[in-house]
């Protein structure tokens, strides 16, 4: 695979660092933890969110209100967890 610089390999508004992601909160932990061989909050600085489907990362509060304006939630408030959209 070549490597291209601005082709958005991680999220397009994130600038460093490693973003996880998985179908499940807990494959991103695995993930973490079978790269980095720290427990969850060991490893540092840690921000839970969502990827959208523009590849744009938001936090779980800005994730509740684009899941409420798209239909797929039924309370606007408070942060979003995986299992209030499955």
């Amino acid at each position: 695979m070549k490597y291209f610089p601005n082709s958005h390999l991680r999220p397009v508004n994130v600038q460093g660092g490693i973003v996880f992601c998985a179908q499940r909160h807990l494959q991103c932990l695995y993930q973490m933890i079978a790269m980095t061989g720290l427990k969850q909050h060991e490893a540092g600085e840690e921000i839970q969110g969502f990827l959208t489907s523009e590849n744009r990362f938001v936090g779980r509060h800005e994730a509740r209100k684009l899941a409420y304006e798209a239909g797929q939630v039924q309370e606007d408030t408070g942060p979003l967890y995986s299992e209030d959209i499955y």
